[in-house]
């Protein structure tokens, strides 16, 4: 492996948890899952976005923090693989919080993000709203069956809108819309394998089934 700290990115549904855990597995490195389960006001967001989406965002940004902290000794001498990037709270935040609140929440989010080490690496997984949703049904949690397809592409929107002006990061771009890197191994070990390549900072977009190399 190697990057010392990948952080695995995604809209809902592309698989980003499931790639994590299985590259966790095998370079023995360390694994930080989000804690979905955690958060209350999930359930209650999707049912009522303008009345929740503050404290949500809240709640998630200030769990994503506590853990990359607890983390920041390890960091710097365990390999880590993340299935978020913390910039994900500012994007997410940009998305469903008013004007106002997204000030506010912008001005806390940047006083704990600069206290965070960065990955070396991000990994965006790229799938097109057809393959989402075929994913969220798929796994079946009740809170995500209303996600609509526009929901789904304000969010990659902003993130790839995010990740083509930031320089400071390599960010690779995996288009896995006809992908399966868990029943494939083919396609799996072709991951790994584009992993063991070194990118400029900036984004890189990579078609996983015309790869060759």
């Amino acid at each position: 492996m190697m990057y010392e700290f990948i952080a695995i990115e995604g809209n809902i549904g592309s698989g980003k948890t499931t790639l994590a855990k299985k590259m966790a597995l095998d370079y023995n490195a360390n694994l930080i899952l989000e804690s979905f389960a955690r958060n209350p006001f999930l359930p209650k967001f999707y049912k009522d976005p303008n009345k929740y989406a503050f404290p949500l965002e809240l709640f998630f940004m200030a769990e994503r923090y506590q853990q990359l902290n607890k983390q920041n000794k390890d960091l710097f001498s365990e390999k880590i693989i993340s299935d978020y990037f913390f910039v994900k709270s500012q994007l997410f935040a940009k998305n469903n919080l008013t004007n106002d609140e997204f000030s506010l929440f912008n001005r806390l989010f940047n006083i704990m993000f600069s206290s965070l080490r960065k990955p070396d690496i991000v990994v965006y997984l790229y799938a097109n709203i057809h393959r989402l949703q075929l994913n969220i049904k798929k796994r079946g949690r009740e809170f995500e069956q209303s996600i609509t397809d526009n929901y789904l592409k304000d969010i990659q929107s902003t993130y790839l809108d995010y990740f083509r002006k930031q320089s400071e990061i390599p960010v690779l771009v995996i288009d896995v819309s006809d992908v399966d890197f868990v029943k494939s191994k083919h396609h799996y070990d072709k991951i790994k394998k584009v992993l063991n390549l070194k990118y400029d900072k900036g984004i890189h977009y990579l078609n996983l089934l015309s790869y060759s190399q």
